[in-house]
């Protein structure tokens, strides 16, 4: 399983990632390693319940890839 996090910064400079394969996966964070630390986190926690609750096939493994976006940078 591949998981993509987007990051961006807010006007008001608050950090923010999100994972665009789970709906809802999004938190804010104190810089943008923290904003993809948290939700790596959470991402981690749904898929665990999931699995758990057998709402989702075997997981051989969870990757996450960091996608860039090129305007801000």
């Amino acid at each position: 399983m591949i998981l993509t996090i987007e990051t961006d910064r807010e006007e008001d400079g608050r950090w923010f990632a999100e994972v665009l394969e789970l709906p809802g996966a999004i938190l804010y964070g104190t810089n943008e390693l923290d904003a993809i630390n948290k939700v790596k986190c959470l991402a981690l926690q749904a898929i665990a319940d999931q699995i758990e609750h057998n709402e989702l096939a075997e997981v051989d493994s969870i990757s996450f890839v960091l996608k860039v976006n090129l305007e801000a940078a």
